[in-house]
């Protein structure tokens, strides 16, 4: 089994933390899940939540894609991937979908694009920037596999509070623009991502109004 782990450190303000990111395990699983649940509170679907059947399959079908960082021995924060084929022409799909509703029974070792079923750091942590650091790892991975792209379908996790203003394509120019900031998109924008397309009913998310923003990271490398 491939396994992806190294060791950085992290800052509160000017104090320097230590942490790793690793592969995850089958014994990290409760622990997966609790970040889950401190990650994804209500009105987020709990049915969204993992469970110990994809978690085993992520370890299983693809190692490299199941990361997560760990400080003080503590585990707070994941991200999740999968190997898909992915025709930029055509990139219309729902989260469901693409990622086999999370379960990646659909990983595809010869396909073209590291596909992004999920991150998310507990809320207690968010102070230490883990959310970038694990982004980065996952470019590392994508690199590794000399794959085309890594792409990813962002919550636009703010739009519910603007919904009855403007719509959807609106709101993402906002931010774009910088007139607005969303807790996800402007996270993912941050992090090297850029916008593809916007998806409606991408996923069951009350606060995105079951939009989605497709954003890519292009790897360099790549030809």
């Amino acid at each position: 089994m491939s396994l992806f782990r190294k060791d950085i450190y992290v800052f509160d303000e000017n104090i320097p933390k230590k942490a790793v990111i690793r592969t995850y395990t089958e014994n990290d699983f409760d622990e997966l899940i609790r970040v889950q649940q401190e990650s994804f509170p209500p009105p987020f679907p709990s049915d969204l939540w993992w469970n110990k059947e994809q978690l085993h399959n992520h370890v299983t079908r693809f190692p490299l894609g199941a990361l997560c960082v760990e400080i003080d021995g503590r585990i707070c924060g994941s991200m999740t991937g999968l190997i898909v084929h992915f025709d930029p022409k055509h990139p219309q799909h729902t989260w469901e979908e693409i990622t086999d509703n999370g379960y990646i029974r659909n990983h595809a070792p010869d396909g073209n694009t590291l596909y992004i079923v999920d991150i998310c750091v507990s809320p207690a942590f968010r102070k230490y920037g883990l959310g970038k650091w694990l982004m980065q790892s996952m470019y590392e991975v994508v690199v590794q596999l000399n794959l085309e792209r890594l792409v990813g379908g962002g919550r636009i996790s703010g739009y519910s509070k603007h919904a009855e203003k403007m719509s959807a394509d609106v709101y993402i120019e906002k931010i774009l623009t910088g007139e607005l900031k969303d807790p996800v998109i402007t996270f993912l924008l941050r992090c090297g991502r850029t916008p593809v397309q916007l998806i409606d009913n991408y996923l069951e998310d009350e606060e995105s109004c079951n939009y989605g923003l497709l954003m890519e990271w292009r790897n360099p490398f790549s030809k």
